[in-house]
């Protein structure tokens, strides 16, 4: 009985994991469509943004690695550049309650300010459902969607996967990169790199 049972689990978990894989995004295909709130209380669809480039930023205030891209202002420098450009820029809070990273509306909206962020939005996804719809798995963890809908980069921020502020200076930022290859009709020449940072508090 005992074989049996641990044979059930295992294809149940084998089945989960299956699916898992085969609902995470791919580059190359239409981006996962999500509804979510923003810390102000407005509703956003990913649908509302079809012909503009979209980028999603998973974020955790708490996180060391975080800390890095916005103490040195790396992260509102891209935001600044992309908004500036007419490029939606959804930072997403995927931190249930009671875990690191985890806020209010109020909150994140003090956070914006007190960073001087600039994002088009701050989306709040406590059930995670915007977070694993993306399999994002850190913070931050990094999408790009272009004007068609079509999920065109998904990683890291840059190659420099430490909390060093110094690292900024010398990184390569895959993020620019590839937005300036989206902006120019380029296909993009890094799609899929590692992200690094905290794992997303689900």
């Amino acid at each position: 009985m005992q074989g049996l049972r641990l044979y059930v689990t295992t294809v149940l978990c084998t089945l989960a994991c299956a699916a898992l894989i085969e609902a995470a995004p791919k580059i190359g295909t239409p981006a996962p469509d999500f509804t979510a709130m923003d810390s102000q209380g407005v509703q956003h669809s990913l649908a509302d943004y079809r012909g503009k480039i979209v980028i999603l930023e998973w974020t955790n205030h708490q996180c060391p690695f975080v800390g890095k891209h916005y103490n040195t202002g790396n992260m509102q420098a891209l935001q600044q550049y992309a908004t500036g450009a007419g490029v939606t820029w959804l930072s997403v809070i995927s931190s249930a309650p009671g875990t690191q990273g985890y806020v209010s509306g109020p909150e994140a909206d003090a956070l914006t300010a007190t960073r001087q962020a600039s994002p088009t939005a701050v989306l709040l996804d406590p059930q995670g459902v915007v977070g694993r719809l993306y399999d994002a798995r850190t913070t931050p963890h990094m999408y790009i969607i272009d004007a068609t809908g079509t999920l065109v980069y998904m990683g890291g921020m840059d190659d420099k996967p430490s909390t060093q502020n110094a690292d900024v200076k010398t990184a390569t930022n895959y993020v620019r990169v590839a937005l300036e290859e989206v902006r120019s009709a380029k296909p993009v020449s890094s799609p899929v790199t590692r992200p690094y940072g905290c794992a997303v508090k689900y």
